[in-house]
């Protein structure tokens, strides 16, 4: 691709349309005169009464509380300079744009022609009545400094120049990990820095905040070292002046254990690199062109860990890491101040998130196979959809704490679910079933534990308290993916169906398995053989009580996967044939849809058993079911056997439980445009209410659109869920990513908790005292 392209795809980006990157969205209905009348005169002037009365009043009736100014004068913009407050404006919009993507916060932007410090602290002080928070933004040094002091001091809403401390905080996390794992300490780590401007002086007053030394640091700027001797150096500097002046680089770097780049490109040479001490760290952040490339850097030195500015390397220091999410953390707890505790506080937060697993999702957006923590992976990705409810909590806990914040919260975990809706991450059933499964966990068994995707997925399942993974599988090949893909299975137990070891088990397995099959044509020597076959095993491990529910269908045939439990656990009282669901997360809720995988052309009555036990399933998650019968007709528009088929079997259901919301058949738009059900339907059940089950007529109709809703409509998929099994065996699509394997844990662990609480419940009911009880013959 030629750079002209890149230009023109820029520039059309940019005017394409509605020129710019933002706009102004009303927030309340203003379609009526009684809405206007409401929005402005005469009904506005009754807040305006309620903040003169009280001025904290203005973040219960205005935007305040959720708006940040992203404010320059554009002496400093990107790597352009001195460009003038117009030309800044794109990359004021453009920030603007990532605070309401990653942490959901208004921002307006104002460029402000004045480069007087005095001046442009006048005017942005007189701004304050109308943010919750400022976010300066591409100011020359030394100019900056004084700026964002002096607001700092005259302002009660944070403050914070993100040039400076966003790159700081980022960098002292990648650096607390980098020297983590190069085992240093960071209170004896000599640090060379180049280009000492308004960032690089954050990073290192950040740094020795972590616990780093004056002493250990030598700085360099475009005129050379920054030594006693100078007169131009400001009270920050000078805290770090060596005591020579004949410094270069090149002597500097000499068994230095961390070196920081914040200056031009190309200015450190790969000797610079190998004199450095051994395991030696280089952030090379000058952009687009680092102080040395990444290929020349780890060419000379492979003990080396290397950080960049840029996105195409691993390790890329990136500021939208930290202030959408500091700014959040501030604004909710309506801090005065942005203040040490609370950097301190995200770049530890930061720090502790790049341990953890990396969602399946993070490594599809950067086109990896797995990312784990390590040389090429020391801080987070700015896709994790993690950092909101990471970084935020810790950034709001510190100003509590450190006396800032003017607003305390009390449930931590219920600020974390709001965190989460605010980004759309999070929906109502995925809480209930992340919920109820870590109230109860339990023991599932993975089939296919030699998959990297299974092994990361347990890992999690087991970290996040959900249930306790068993690994089915060769044990030395198990380990040897984990320990390739630097996956911790540790605590996890292994079961090898085909070792010696577990040769008792498998003929204990092979006898019972024998009982069930032997006038089914099967005979001994056939049900040994098949408890080798690791679903077997694993179907036989959950019908004995070694486990309480298997997962597998990963790297097999969705057949292959059923039949086993078909026919080693079986259905439950009442069902003729199983079913299957997925469950769609869509922007407008939960959706499920069956039958999507299992029967082919049901009858009546089998649509309508599907129904009522897809009915069981929505309600396990206290979800009232809201259900749409499907067809191509609606409401006898058609007198086909296919319309009519459906129509009895609506019937059927509502006779089964006249209490449901149900209806049909009608065709599948009619239940979502709620003016065309109540004009041209006004009888049907299910106007003014929102449809959350979809039952479709046959197997291709429902795999069709599931499939079609998977792709297009960006719904996150969880699924197939099998319907009537006597215990919880889950299928897994072929190719399910991390997060997929996941979320069915949670479904096979809900599974699992309502089975037994049904199996205690029928126990009880078949009791003699319990009959006693039910007559009135006791207690």
């Amino acid at each position: 691709m030629s750079n002209k392209l890149n230009v023109e795809q820029a520039l059309e980006y940019h005017s394409s349309g509605r020129p710019g990157k933002i706009e102004v969205i009303p927030t309340k209905e203003a379609k009526t005169q009684r809405d206007l009348s409401l929005a402005y005169s005469p009904g506005v002037a009754e807040p305006c009464k309620e903040i003169f009365k009280n001025r904290e009043e203005i973040y219960k009736y205005t935007a305040k509380g959720n708006l940040v100014a992203v404010i320059t004068n554009g002496t400093a913009v990107l790597g352009l300079g001195d460009i003038g407050a117009e030309a800044s404006k794109p990359v004021m919009e453009g920030k603007a744009v990532l605070f309401k993507i990653f942490a959901d916060i208004d921002v307006f932007d104002i460029e402000i022609n004045e480069k007087d410090p005095e001046k442009f602290v006048q005017i942005v002080k007189a701004l304050e009545p109308t943010f919750g928070g400022i976010n300066l933004e591409d100011i020359k040094a030394p100019e900056c400094f004084y700026i964002e002091k002096m607001l700092r001091e005259q302002c009660n809403i944070p403050v914070m120049h993100d040039d400076q401390h966003g790159t700081a905080i980022i960098s002292s996390a990648a650096l607390l990990n980098a020297l983590e794992l190069q085992k240093k300490k960071i209170e004896k780590v000599r640090i060379v820095v180049n280009g000492a401007g308004a960032a690089a002086m954050a990073c290192a007053q950040l740094y020795v905040a972590l616990g780093a030394r004056y002493e250990n640091f030598i700085l360099f700027d475009k005129d050379g070292v920054l030594h006693k001797g100078r007169t131009d150096l400001g009270d920050i500097r000078k805290k770090f002046a060596v005591e020579k002046s004949d410094w270069t680089l090149a002597t500097a770097m000499k068994d230095a254990d961390v070196f920081l780049g914040l200056s031009v490109g190309n200015v450190v040479t790969q000797d610079m690199i190998k004199s450095m001490a051994k395991n030696p760290i280089a952030f090379a952040m000058a952009n687009p062109d680092p102080e040395i490339t990444y290929e020349n850097a780890t060419a000379v030195r492979k003990d080396l860990i290397m950080a960049t500015g840029r996105s195409d390397y691993p390790n890329q220091v990136n500021n939208v890491l930290g202030f959408p999410y500091i700014f959040r953390g501030a604004l909710d707890v309506r801090a005065k101040q942005i203040n040490e505790a609370m950097k301190l506080a995200a770049v530890k937060a930061l720090a502790q998130l790049a341990k953890t697993p990396v969602p399946d999702i993070v490594n599809m957006a950067y086109n990896q196979k797995t990312m784990a923590f390590g040389p090429l992976y020391i801080m987070p990705k700015p896709l994790d959809p993690r950092l909101l409810a990471a970084i935020a909590p810790a950034v709001a806990k510190a100003a509590i704490e450190s006396g800032v914040a003017q607003k305390t919260i009390d449930n931590w975990d219920a600020y974390t679910v709001e965190l989460n809706k605010r980004l759309g991450l999070d929906n109502q059933v995925m809480r209930i079933i992340g919920h109820k499964a870590r109230k109860d966990p339990k023991r599932i068994v993975f089939a296919e534990a030699d998959n990297q995707k299974i092994l990361k997925a347990a890992s999690i399942i087991y970290d996040d308290g959900i249930a306790y993974p068993i690994l089915l599988g060769e044990e030395a090949k198990i380990k040897r993916i984990a320990h390739e893909n630097n996956i911790d299975i540790e605590d996890l137990p292994i079961i090898d169906s085909r070792s010696h070891e577990t040769e008792a088990k498998r003929n204990y397995y092979a006898e019972l398995y024998f009982k069930k099959r032997q006038r089914r044509g099967l005979n001994f020597y056939e049900s040994k053989k098949l408890m080798r076959e690791r679903n077997n095993f694993g179907c036989m491990m959950v019908e004995t009580g070694d486990a309480d529910a298997m997962i597998s269908g990963l790297t097999k045939n969705y057949a292959e996967t059923i039949r086993p439990a078909l026919q080693i656990i079986g259905v439950e009282d009442g069902v003729k044939k199983i079913a299957g669901m997925y469950l769609l997360l869509t922007r407008k809720g939960p959706l499920f849809l069956a039958d999507t995988t299992v029967n082919f052309n049901p009858t009546a009555e089998e649509l309508a058993d599907i129904t009522m036990m897809v009915v069981r399933e929505v309600k396990s998650f206290n979800i009232p079911p809201r259900i749409a019968m499907l067809s191509y007709s609606n409401f006898g528009s058609s007198d086909s056997p296919e319309a009519r088929l459906v129509a009895e079997a609506t019937q059927l259901v509502k006779e089964r439980d006249p209490s449901l919301i149900i209806d049909g058949e009608m065709q599948a738009w009619v239940p979502f445009n709620k003016d065309i059900l109540k004009d041209n339907y006004p009888f049907s059940t299910l106007v003014d209410h929102d449809v959350n089950v979809l039952i479709f007529p046959n197997l291709a109709a429902g795999n069709v659109a599931y499939n079609l809703l998977k792709e297009l409509g960006g719904a996150d998929a969880i699924g197939p869920i099998l319907l009537g099994l006597k215990k919880p065996v889950h299928v897994l699509q072929l190719g399910s990513t991390v997060r997929n394997i996941i979320n069915m844990a949670n479904i096979a662990v809900v599974d699992a908790q309502m089975k037994s609480m049904a199996n205690v419940e029928d126990e009880i009911s078949k009791s003699p005292w319990w009959k006693r009880l039910k007559k009135g013959h006791g207690k």
